[in-house]
Formats: C-alpha cells, structure tokens, sequence
C-alpha cells in the first residue's frame, strides 16, 4: 500500500509539474507576439511621420524685390507680379508648400547658394555661364526679347523703314545691345538715355521714330502709364528664357514638380491669363 501511494503521489507531481510548464510557455508566447505587435505599430506610426514630414517641408524660394512686371509691390502693400502668380499657380498645382523671400537679386543668389534658400525665381535668363557656375535651371518659363517700340500711328512697318531715322536707347542695356547690332545693317543712327521714361517721351515727342526695351518692361509701361506708344510684329530680338533655379542637386524634387506643373498650367489656360493680367491692354 505504501507503495502504491507513493508511485501515486510522485504522477501527480509530474503531472503538476508538466501543467506549470505549459503555462509559462503560453505567457511567453503572448508577451513575444505584444512585443512584435508593439513594434509594428510603432514601424508604421514613424512610417506615418516620415510621410507627414515629408509632405508638410516648406520650400524657400528667393526672389528679387523690384523687377516689374515680374515682381514688384503694387498699390495695396501686396508683393505681386508674373514670377509671384507662376509660382502660386504651380504650387498650387503641384500640391507643395513654400515661402517666397524678397531679398533682391544679389541677397537672392547668395542665398540660394549658401543653402539658406532651396530656389530663385527673379526673372533669371538661362545662359550658360551660370550653368557653368552651378545653376540648375527648370525649363524656360517666359521668353524675354528686346523689341523696337515707336509712336502710336507710325508708319514704321520693319526694319527696312528705319533707314536715315534715329532710335532711342537706353545706355548699358540689352535694348541697346540689339539695336547697336543692327544699325550698320539697316542705317539708322541712335541716341542715348540714362533712363527708360526719357527715351520713351523722346519718341513720344517725335525726336527718335523708335526705341528699344525688353519687350515685357515695354508692355508693362505702356499699359500703367498709358503711353502713346505700340510695339510692333516681328522687330523683337530671338530673346532668351527665364528660369526657376536651384544650386542644390538635393532640391531636385522643387525642380521637378515646377516643371511639371509649369507644363500643366500651359496646357489649362493659367499661364496665358498670368500673362495678359500684367502685359495684355
């Protein structure tokens, strides 16, 4: 009998014993599988902020303080000005986020470069020289020309017309630059102004048949002031385009998505009503 009881009691031990051991391993087990969840949840909670983060970056983009049409203070205190609608309407396209410093175009550049800008966008032609120095330009977003400007009712038809006559021009620029290239062709001779609203009135008065300005500074001048002046068909120059600019191969993504939407507020119609708001009579 004792021995019986014995061989009893050492069973319910071992069976006691087993029952624990399961019991911990079932613990085990669920802690593991929390711990695991835990770190799911976390993976995609920073998944989530990377994803916020992202999509919250606000751009920096610098731009010159005065450079009518293309950027200027009008008479409600507001910064306006066809780089300052461009730029809205892309962003707004594109779905990003920026801030846009007015820092005039030396401050612009070096900030750009210094990387406590991302972008300038401030009327800068694209030419090769500031391709070379670094510049990383979008696709060309306006077109800027030099044209002849003459007297309202001229008979000046081409360039033929201007022989033996004197054209206006202003000292140091771009204007004068084209028309320099072609008097010699065409025989006229110039004169020369230290500014922009005397060349105009000198045509205005009928001392020159033309002068020669960049064809969007025109444009903006003639309509404000209400100049008695017109710009004809086809006395422009080739021209050169203007580009949205990074100095940072790491503001790619900027680069992209204005170039982007650039291409989609062409085909939409915002771009030509951009443009007819600051040059269209």
């Amino acid at each position: 009998m004792k021995k019986l009881l014995a061989a009893a009691l050492i069973g319910c031990m071992a069976l006691s014993m087993t029952a624990c051991g399961s019991d911990n391993g079932a613990a085990q087990t669920n802690e593991s599988a929390g711990e695991a969840d835990a770190a799911a949840t976390g993976d995609n909670a920073a998944d989530t902020a990377d994803t916020a983060s992202a999509s919250d970056k606000v751009w920096v983009v610098a731009t010159d303080t005065v450079f009518r049409p293309f950027e200027f203070t009008n008479e409600n205190g507001e910064f306006v000005g066809i780089d300052v609608d461009i730029l809205a309407a892309i962003a707004e396209d594109q779905g990003f986020q920026y801030e846009l410093k007015s820092l005039g175009w030396d401050a612009a550049v070096a900030a750009v470069q210094s990387g406590q800008a991302d972008a300038i966008i401030a009327g800068a032609t694209i030419k090769q020289e500031r391709i070379d120095s670094g510049w990383i330009f979008s696709d060309g977003y306006y077109n800027a020309t030099q044209t002849f400007v003459l007297a309202e009712g001229s008979d000046i038809k081409g360039f033929e017309d201007l022989e033996g006559k004197n054209v206006a021009v202003k000292n140091g620029t771009a204007g004068m630059d084209f028309a320099n290239s072609l008097k010699d062709e065409y025989g006229f001779t110039t004169s020369v102004f230290e500014d922009s609203p005397t060349m105009y009135q000198d045509v205005i008065l009928g001392n020159s048949v033309a002068c020669v300005e960049d064809t969007p500074i025109m444009a903006d001048s003639i309509k404000i002031g209400n100049l008695a002046l017109t710009i004809p068909e086809g006395m422009e120059s080739e021209g050169a385009p203007y580009g949205f600019a990074i100095m940072n191969e790491g503001n790619q993504e900027l680069l992209d998505m204005f170039n982007a939407g650039l291409a989609n507020i062409k085909a939409n119609g915002k771009y030509d009503e951009i443009l007819n708001k600051y040059l269209g009579n």
